[in-house]
């Protein structure tokens, strides 16, 4: 059974004390395995799980001296076994392994434990979401492309937008999340030279592993690029959340904003000041992620059955890259959950240009009167234009407009510069993606 962790506890699944427990842990299965298979004494493997232990400082006392960590690793576990009065027995530890059949095999156990974290957080950020895009569902809101004035939307459909796309980042997370629960004891260069196949599948089995189906002394990187990628997917929704926020939080736009607590301040020289800073820190953060994916890429070509170029990369980017999905994506969920939302600022900014936004209806509704497209485009954009350039009512030139009026009753025209109309199908976008 995986065990459960709390937030707190993802920096400690990248300790060296959870490092080295997850190492033993490999130990202890392939010693208890291999006893089931006759290979080592039963005795040898009841007396490692009940006296095996280790110090990280006497490990790392030892490493300084030996430069290896898995042979200061061993040695000092054979130590504590050899005080706890099982000296003779440690000779079996380590039997017929390599040592990135111990590595590797760890570092799996580590990823898991760190991917349960977070794919709780998908899920609850996918739970937020959710709740407020039904809340704002039918709060109308400008949709913008290039930054300027589009057509109307609701924020609810940004928000169900988020979820959709935080559903598609839990799919690929759990895939690659998956393809790294694996295992491999296969030896030095992966031919079984001293233990085989069945004793591999034991092993795994005991850790709640499968066997990668072909190895030389690694796990093959690709899995590990396909897991980073997942991260660097799912953080950048985060970072595109928080993008999002930081324009309507603009003083111009103020349509939302995240929450500004009391005592705050936001500038040092400016009292009035209210900064989209988690904003920017999620953006900011999210870029590491994203840069890891290159060298976890360059990790995947090795020199012949290994070499350990890789080795000292995934020190970092492993850790950080989860620590880092785990923080954004806790923050992204906080954003989302104490978001100021302004649905009477969203609607007046959404009226600032006097029906410009349905130019696009109008045209359609020309054209099916009977206009031909490129003259009704024509007659329409040449009244956008001067409501554009003069601040004039658009709406108000439509109405007064005689060719227009040859072509549409009032009734029709009024029908062109319906918000309603324009929204009618948000509740089928809902269906479409909440059920």
């Amino acid at each position: 059974m995986i065990a459960r962790y709390t937030r707190a506890e993802m920096g400690r699944i990248w300790s060296d004390e959870n490092k080295f427990r997850q190492w033993l842990e490999v130990e202890l299965a392939a010693s208890e395995a291999l006893a089931d298979l006759g290979i080592v004494p039963v005795e040898a493997a009841r007396a490692m799980r009940e006296r095996a232990g280790f110090s990280v400082e006497l490990i790392q006392a030892i490493e300084r001296e030996v430069k290896h960590d898995v042979i200061a690793f061993t040695t000092a576990v054979s130590e504590t076994m050899k005080a706890a009065g099982a000296g003779p027995e440690s000779r079996w530890l380590h039997y017929g392994l390599t040592s990135n059949d111990v590595v590797d095999t760890a570092q799996a156990l580590q990823i898991r434990q760190a991917s349960q974290l977070i794919r709780e957080d998908i899920v609850q950020l996918r739970e937020t979401l959710k709740r407020r895009a039904l809340e704002f569902k039918d709060t109308p809101q400008i949709g913008r492309t290039h930054g300027v004035h589009a057509e109307p939307i609701t924020f609810g459909l940004k928000l169900a937008i988020w979820y959709e796309e935080a559903g598609r980042n839990l799919a690929r997370f759990d895939a690659a999340a998956e393809d790294l629960r694996v295992g491999k004891i296969s030896g030095a260069v992966g031919t079984f030279a001293h233990i085989g196949p069945e004793a591999e599948e034991k092993i795994c089995a005991r850790l709640g592993l499968v066997p990668a189906l072909a190895a030389n002394q690694v796990i093959q990187r690709d899995r590990h690029a396909h897991y980073i990628s997942s991260l660097a997917l799912m953080t950048a929704l985060t970072e595109k959340i928080a993008l999002e926020v930081r324009h309507l939080q603009r003083t111009e736009v103020r349509e939302a904003e995240e929450y500004f607590s009391k005592g705050q301040k936001g500038s040092s020289a400016m009292p009035h000041k209210r900064n989209p800073v988690t904003c920017e820190q999620i953006c900011g953060l999210a870029r590491i992620v994203r840069a890891n994916t290159i060298p976890a890429y360059e990790d995947i070509a090795l020199w012949h059955e290994r070499d350990i170029s890789h080795s000292s990369v995934e020190r970092v980017i492993l850790p950080d890259s989860t620590i880092l999905a785990d923080y954004l994506l806790s923050k992204t969920n906080d954003l989302i959950d104490k978001l100021l939302v302004y649905p009477e600022r969203m609607r007046r900014n959404l009226e600032m240009t006097r029906g410009l936004v349905y130019s696009g209806q109008l045209l359609l509704d020309l054209a099916a009167s009977g206009m031909l497209r490129e003259d009704a485009y024509r007659l329409v954009q040449g009244h956008a234009m001067e409501a554009w350039e003069n601040e004039g009512d658009f709406r108000a030139a439509i109405d007064a407009d005689p060719v227009i009026a040859k072509r549409l009753s009032r009734e029709k025209i009024a029908e062109a510069f319906s918000l309603e109309r324009q929204l009618r199908h948000v509740d089928a976008i809902f269906e479409r993606v909440f059920g």
